[in-house]
């Protein structure tokens, strides 16, 4: 299992993962879910993957040599008009890698070459834009009323996201609550783990300038996670009482 998250804010957009895979809990490994495409001065797009690690590699490397490929025809990252189209050809190449993946190993009922995807970023002077893409290659976008969009194991990091997050939000504070939200994730569920990857994209720049890999014992991170869990500890404290304590204190 894995948890990735990005928020689409009115100034740009914000991409955290984590970095863990495993397979039982004796075969726990690394591998980054977050893979940026860049072309400067042109456009600039990010893909996190959750799901079958054979079919998110797959989806990647096809990504990558397309675009290379300035001699293929139809639609790749490098050429797509818009943020949407883009989007529509990751769902369509992914649908056919899990076709593919599950006929060789179709004898196998339990298989599940199911994946998942969150893809987004900026084409010349359009909008920055965010979807999730389904394992059935459909996919939906960020909007105002639900500006972020979670993959994984959602349901521990979502709550904060719910309380705080909002489009007109500033940047560091949407990459702030990406981290807690990870970090909660990470105290509640061993299938999440570090290193976390941010991404901080501000609008119109078309290049990345803070790509952040957080280690688990990053300053940073170690300083935030002390600080947010000694916070809710002194909320908690300050909660109020019910009436029968305070009619006890009285006495």
């Amino acid at each position: 299992m894995t948890y990735c998250l990005a928020i689409a804010l009115d100034k740009g957009l914000v991409f955290a993962s984590d970095s863990r895979t495993h397979a039982g809990v004796d075969n726990i490994n690394t591998y980054r879910k977050m893979h940026s495409f860049i072309w400067e001065k042109d456009r600039l797009l990010v893909l996190l993957s959750a799901g079958n690690l054979a079919t998110t590699q797959a989806v990647v490397r096809r990504l990558e040599s397309e675009a290379q490929n300035d001699n293929h025809e139809g639609v790749t990252l490098k050429n797509a008009n818009s943020i949407s189209e883009a989007a529509e050809y990751v769902g369509r190449v992914s649908r056919e890698i899990q076709n593919y993946q599950q006929a060789l190993v179709n004898q196998q009922s339990s298989f599940n070459a199911g994946a998942s995807f969150i893809f987004g970023g900026q084409i010349q002077d359009n909008m920055p834009e965010l979807y999730q893409i389904y394992p059935e290659g459909n996919f939906i976008g960020a909007s105002p009323e639900h500006p972020f969009l979670q993959i994984g194991e959602t349901k521990y990091g979502k709550p904060i996201l719910d309380r705080i997050v909002e489009s007109g939000m500033s940047l560091e504070d949407a990459a702030r609550a990406a981290l807690v939200s990870l970090d909660s994730t990470i105290r509640s569920n061993l299938s999440v783990g570090p290193p976390l990857d941010l991404m901080v994209y501000e609008k119109d720049q078309l290049c990345c300038k803070t790509l952040i890999n957080f280690k688990h014992n990053h300053p940073y991170l170690a300083g935030l996670r002390k600080q947010w869990s000694d916070g809710l500890l002194r909320v908690f404290d300050e909660l109020p009482r019910f009436d029968w304590e305070d009619r006890t204190s009285s006495k």
